[in-house]
């Protein structure tokens, strides 16, 4: 098996892990994750092709919409509320 498919697994596992901890504790894991995931799609496509890094796009930008809309609205210069 290829080291980027089981480097992408644990990547899948501590996501649910970090999903399942209080909102206060998916701050610090969560932008971990944020950063590491576009690597981990370049690797992908770089082993399999670039169909299979478009898919891992979409799983990532479904699950980080809200994190991605946020830094959207921040680089256009919109005031956004952050949840306490």
């Amino acid at each position: 098996m290829s080291w980027s498919i089981i480097v992408s697994a644990v990547w899948v596992l501590a996501a649910t892990m970090t999903a399942l901890l209080p909102m206060r504790g998916q701050y610090v894991p969560g932008v971990a994750l944020l950063i590491l995931a576009p690597l981990l799609i370049v690797w992908l496509g770089y082993d399999f092709g670039w169909g299979w890094s478009v898919a891992a796009f979409a799983g990532f930008a479904s699950m980080f919409r809200n994190p991605l809309k946020y830094f959207y609205a921040r680089a256009r210069g919109l005031d956004v509320e952050v949840p306490k």
